[in-house]
C-alpha cells in the first residue's frame, strides 16, 4: 500500500515537472519575444524622429526659399 502512494505521488511529482519544464521554456521564449519587440520599438523611435528631423530641415530650406523668392519679386528692393 506505501508502494502504492510512493508511485501515486512519484507520477504527480513527474507530471508536475513537466508542467514546470514547459513553463519555464515558454516563459524564456516569452522573455526573448519581448527583448525583439523592445529593440523594434526603438529602431521605430528612432527612425520617427530622424524622419522628424529631416522633416524640419527642409522646412527651413523651403521658409528660407520663400523669403528669396519674396525679396526678388519686392518691387521695393
Amino acid at each position: 500500500m506505501v508502494d502504492d502512494a510512493n508511485n501515486v505521488m512519484l507520477e504527480y511529482l513527474k507530471r508536475f515537472q513537466t508542467g514546470q519544464d514547459r513553463i519555464e521554456r515558454k516563459l524564456e521564449e516569452i522573455i526573448t519575444r519581448m527583448g525583439k519587440l523592445e529593440m523594434s520599438v526603438a529602431r521605430l523611435r528612432r527612425d520617427f524622429g530622424h524622419s522628424e528631423e529631416i522633416a524640419a530641415s527642409m522646412s527651413i530650406r523651403v521658409d528660407r526659399l520663400n523669403e528669396r523668392i519674396e525679396r526678388r519679386l519686392d518691387p521695393t528692393s
